[in-house]
């Protein structure tokens, strides 16, 4: 399934004799030029490219053949990145181009896909150490098709997977520490000791002085690997790093597998790959997003967030709720609204969310979330009774309890809890209690 989301376009991207052509939409102006220049380290912005392109072209859980995705890239102020997704959803590659990565003008600013395709693909290997790559994004103006003359439009398929990935690792992502951080050298090594790709293990890995060593359990500080083969992405942008930096959620002695993040940084570029919990786990079921969406003025906070957001490298939630006269926890929860529609990311690095431009759809959130609607309903039905210690909820033919826990969290007697733990965001019936409620609070 594909969510259908319309740029306009001069023509497709590709790698010209003086450079790098990527057609762009979005930004103030129809069809502009957000970036114009050289990539002042081409070669390893031509490994880091074919890197997310590469991921986007893999599922790492039950291979098949490459699919057919393309990434997308944003440019703001003073950086561009390029994302992409894995086909199976499970791994979250991004490119970050920084202002020293950049000798050009930024003219515009605005968000695209990239045609990456295999010529291009063949071209961006063949860049050498010497060779310039000039990067041009976007057309200089829109051509329109009348009697008078053309116009290309082109209708980008951006799976519906990939929006409700973007949704669910911004708001993972925003939990996140640095853990660790080696020298490339040491990476290197460590990155030569995984298992091979094929490997579905999770592992924990565990700052030890310059390296990091694994652990088959979780211990404090450790940083969650699943699937390790996952990291392969990475190796060819070795050589050009300083180091590898890890990123993380808190975890404890017994817990479960969480995200990560796995960043090689050269100074100019970072490329970063979000590994899902486990290798079968796609972001785009994580469920991570819904307590944030479920607030009854989540869809007004997001048209005022979403008129006030501005197109600086990153976004300050401080400033938002101080411009928005909302709190910071309602800013929050417009992010995540915005982010159904892709338009939110969060930058682990930076520890700050940054802005992509896409069409925004404030009925995402219900037709994506099929646990909200379900949870609406059973509000909407009267069939959540409170009481001091939690609810009781009736659902169906089944009658479950929701019960408060000293942390904040919620438990239930239904079978998805059973089954998930709260591993995959809340049920229908601990979303409806929250929703219900306005003494109940998720955990800081």
């Amino acid at each position: 399934m594909s969510a259908q989301q319309t740029y306009r376009y001069l023509g497709s991207s590709a790698l010209r004799p003086d450079g790098l052509a990527l057609s762009t939409s979005g930004g103030p102006a129809p069809n502009p030029r957000f970036f114009t220049g050289f990539l002042t380290t081409p070669q390893a912005a031509a490994v880091g490219l074919l890197a997310v392109a590469e991921v986007a072209r893999t599922r790492y859980f039950r291979p098949v053949s490459p699919a057919s995705l393309d990434p997308v890239v944003t440019g703001s102020r003073d950086r561009l990145r390029f994302e992409s997704f894995s086909g199976c959803c499970g791994v979250y590659a991004r490119l970050d181009a920084l202002p020293d990565g950049l000798d050009g003008d930024v003219l515009a600013h605005g968000t695209t896909n990239v045609d990456v395709n295999n010529p291009l693909r063949q071209s961006l290997a063949r860049v050498g150490g010497l060779d310039p790559l000039h990067l041009s994004v976007g057309p200089d103006d829109l051509t329109v098709s009348t009697m008078d003359g053309a116009v290309v439009e082109k209708k980008v398929p951006l799976p519906v997977r990939w929006l409700r990935g973007f949704a669910e690792v911004q708001v993972l992502a925003a939990a996140f520490e640095p853990r660790a951080e080696i020298p490339a050298t040491e990476a290197a090594a460590f990155l030569r000791r995984l298992p091979t790709a094929n490997d579905r293990s999770v592992l924990w890995a565990v700052p030890a002085g310059r390296t990091l060593r694994l652990t088959s359990r979780p211990v404090p500080g450790a940083v969650c690997l699943a699937g390790p083969g996952r990291l392969a992405a990475l190796r060819g942008m070795l050589r050009f790093a300083r180091t590898l930096r890890v990123y993380g959620p808190t975890v404890a002695p017994g817990s479960a597998p969480v995200p990560s993040t796995w960043e090689l940084d050269t100074g100019a570029l970072r490329l970063s790959l979000t590994l899902s919990p486990e290798p079968y786990r796609g972001f785009s079921g994580e469920g991570a997003a819904l307590t944030a969406l479920s607030g009854d003025d989540v869809t007004d906070d997001a048209d005022l967030i979403s008129a006030l957001l501005a197109w600086d490298p990153t976004i300050d939630v401080d400033a938002l709720a101080t411009a928005a006269g909302i709190d910071a926890t309602r800013v929050r929860g417009a992010l995540a609204q915005l982010g159904t529609a892709g338009r939110v990311g969060y930058d682990v690095s930076e520890a700050a969310y940054f802005h992509r431009v896409m069409p925004y759809d404030a009925g995402r959130a219900e037709r994506d979330n099929p646990r909200l609607v379900g949870a609406r309903a059973l509000l909407e039905a009267g069939a959540v009774e409170r009481d001091a210690t939690g609810a009781t909820v009736r659902s169906g033919d089944g009658t479950y309890r929701v019960r408060l826990l000293p942390d904040g969290n919620l438990t239930c007697t239904c079978l998805w809890w059973a089954k998930h733990r709260g591993q995959r965001g809340p049920c229908k019936h601990a979303l409806a209690t929250r929703m219900a409620t306005s003494d109940v609070r998720e955990p800081a």
